[in-house]
């Protein structure tokens, strides 16, 4: 079939409706044979989709995905169908329509010009109209620069052909059609422009699921994809007696697929959840090895074998199904223990049906009632819950600002597991402020706070106190405990004339205990005080806590003013003071000898020195002269000297001794 290269974009359009034409004849209805049933959308950024049907015989169906949803597809996809023993997923990978296109005989990859097919066709053999026909082979193409108007150039293109009568040039403006001899080039060109059209969308992929039954059966697909978290917005009414608390879910339908009366859960939690990079190829790389033709075998150990367990011994694929259906079994068996409980109330006078709320492990599933029909790109909010709840008005003060806060401290009665979001607050029929909460756990009491009151106003003042605990003394060792107390006073005025309820909270000092006065409760960094503040009246709540510190002070090489500094300071106990008294006095005892010996030690030094100097003094004078007897005699005198400093010497270091064995002594002997 000849074929004019002009007429590509014609083909591609043909062959759209040709692709559309086949999907339309394998389902005349029109119907999908798996619709969408239902959806969950989790906060961890992952929507659960799960499709159902009766189906009769063989099915081939397409799922189309997001290039950014394939990985989670083809990690999470279950199909559940009974009577097909062999299905298949079938899908493009990654650089399937780059690898095939550059394999053809006519490469239409990265989308070339016509001078550029035609190049890559040289040999090829073709008949042109130009404007008369000619047939021949292609030699290549040549560039030829163009001189326009004024000063533009431009390269024109020029088809050179080996006809019957020689080479023969072709301006390719001048070429109105152009046709291949070849049915092989006809057929890649063909089949080429197929994969383009098939591909349009380039950001979708599709997975063919392949289930080769032969009867009639229920089949069920699900997978796991990314989607848009779903978000919560409540509402709180504090004008009447007991507080109504109500809650909307907002969700979003980025998809591509209409959502038409499915089934519809929410999920909070944080389960663990990642990317495997499962869609495009992947290569190992291995060793290139010289072909083996001749010499001797390498030398190689090999290691020592082991029995493998049966767990190990399984091949990798195979374990990795085994476990996910252990998984699922287990997910199963806890889905059927699963025990709803329904919230519905009456809010504003209407009656609202709420989602039922589900514990589901360490998550919470809220399931709403009615199926829900929303279009592709489109988003709804949703009724999520609707109580009375306890709870009564108040005030908060986090130790900044100048104003307290105005709060409510509400109880969750409603029964469900509620997920963090913001708090629109309504007293006395008028909006009141917004507030946030964090995840809200059944039962579970907590402050939320939307405005501040300035008709009472705050300040605060700190102060500290060390004061000495205990004092022991044992060892040689002297330990001194103290507690040093952190005293934060807050003084609160109310100007109004009414009373009103203040929780306080104030931050923990680490590493202390309270003291004074008693929280009425904790968290992990705060004590929260109740404080009653009459109308125009001052208030003050004083926390006292407590931190303690202790001093170790080895007293044996303490020196004598240090000991006796302790001696006078009164927070040390008299016993130990008395004790320490007595340490000085030996300790002065000890200085007294030990400056002894060194008196000695700097006359001896003295007597070494002039004996030193007349020794000198001699030599330069000689022993016969007169001078030299003088110098003869006081050598004897000095050497006289010296012996008896050297006997002192001895003596004063024995005092020494003795004194420090008497400090030394006495101090490892108290225990005070």
């Amino acid at each position: 079939m000849k074929k004019s290269i002009f007429f590509f974009v014609l083909f591609t359009a043909i062959t759209c409706l040709w692709a559309q034409s086949v999907r339309d004849n394998a389902n005349p209805a029109g119907e999908n044979p798996l619709p969408l049933r239902r959806v969950v959308i989790l906060t961890s950024g992952l929507s659960y989709y799960e499709h159902s049907g009766t189906v009769n015989g063989a099915l081939n169906i397409e799922l189309p995905f997001r290039i950014n949803a394939v990985n989670d597809a083809l990690k999470s996809l279950v199909i559940n169908d009974p009577a097909s023993a062999n299905p298949s997923i079938t899908y493009q990978s990654e650089n399937t329509l780059y690898q095939t296109l550059i394999s053809l005989g006519v490469n239409l990859s990265d989308n070339p010009d016509f001078a550029t097919i035609l190049s890559r066709l040289r040999g090829a053999e073709v008949e042109i109209l130009s404007p008369t026909s000619y047939t021949g082979r292609i030699v290549g193409i040549e560039y030829r620069t163009f001189s326009g108007s004024g000063f533009m150039h431009t390269l024109e293109p020029w088809l050179l052909l080996n006809t019957d009568a020689g080479f023969r040039q072709f301006n390719l403006k001048d070429v109105s059609s152009i046709s291949f001899k070849d049915s092989a080039i006809e057929q890649d060109l063909n089949r080429a422009l197929d994969l383009i059209a098939a591909s349009r969308n380039v950001s979708s992929r599709q997975l063919m699921l392949n289930l080769p039954g032969t009867t009639r059966r229920n089949v069920t697909i699900s997978y796991v994809i990314p989607s848009p978290v779903w978000k919560v917005s409540y509402r709180l009414d504090l004008g009447v007696a007991r507080p109504l608390f109500q809650g909307w879910a907002i969700v979003d339908n980025d998809s591509d697929t209409d959502w038409e009366n499915v089934q519809l859960s929410l999920v909070a939690g944080r389960p663990t959840s990642f990317i495997q990079e499962l869609y495009p190829p992947y290569y190992v790389m291995r060793p290139v090895l010289p072909l083996a033709i001749a010499g001797a075998a390498q030398a190689q150990t090999h290691e020592r074998s082991f029995m493998p367990s049966p767990l190990m011994a399984r091949p990798e694929a195979q374990l990795m199904r085994e476990m996910y259906v252990m998984e699922m079994e287990d997910s199963a068996a806890f889905d059927n223990s699963m025990r709803p409980r329904a919230a519905t109330s009456i809010m504003a006078g209407g009656t609202i049906e709420t989602a039922q709320g589900t514990d589901a492990g360490g998550q919470f599933e809220f399931t709403i009632k009615n199926p829900v029909t929303l279009r592709r790109h489109m988003s709804a909010m949703l009724p999520l819950v609707e109580s009375p709840i306890d709870g009564n008005k108040l005030l908060i003060y986090s130790g900044t600002g100048t104003h307290p806060r105005l709060g409510a401290e509400i109880t969750n009665t409603t029964g469900m597991k509620l997920p963090a979001g913001p708090i629109t607050v309504y007293d006395g029929g008028v909006y009141a402020g917004d507030a946030l909460i964090e995840f809200w756990n059944e039962n579970e009491k907590r402050l939320i706070s939307f405005g501040e009151d300035l008709s009472v106003t705050a300040s605060t003042s700190d102060t500290n106190t060390t004061e000495v605990s205990t004092v022991t003394v044992s060892g040689g060792v002297m330990i001194i405990n103290r507690n040093r107390t952190f005293i934060k006073t807050y003084t609160f005025i109310n100007s109004g004339s009414d009373s009103k309820t203040l929780v306080t909270e104030h931050n923990i000092t680490a590493q202390t205990t309270l003291v004074s006065p008693a929280a009425a409760e904790q968290t992990p960094t705060q004590y929260r005080f109740n404080v009653t503040l009459p109308g125009n009246r001052q208030t003050l709540l004083t926390v006292r806590e407590q931190r303690p510190i202790s001093e170790r002070i080895m007293l044996l090489p303490m020196r004598t003013d240090t000991l006796l500094s302790y001696t006078t300071n009164q927070e040390i106990p008299a016993n130990v003071r008395q004790a320490l008294t007595r340490a000085a006095e030996l300790r002065r005892a000890v200085d007294t000898a030990e400056a002894a010996v060194r008196e000695i030690e700097a006359q001896r030094t003295r007597l070494v020195a002039d004996q030193d100097r007349i020794r000198r003094n001699l030599e330069a004078a000689g022993n016969q002269t007169q001078q030299g007897q003088e110098f003869l005699r006081r050598l004897v005198a000095l050497d006289s000297e010296i012996d008896a400093a050297a006997a002192s010497l001895v003596t004063a270091n024995d005092n020494v001794r003795t004194a420090r064995e008497a400090f030394e002594r006495y101090l490892n002997g108290l225990n005070l």
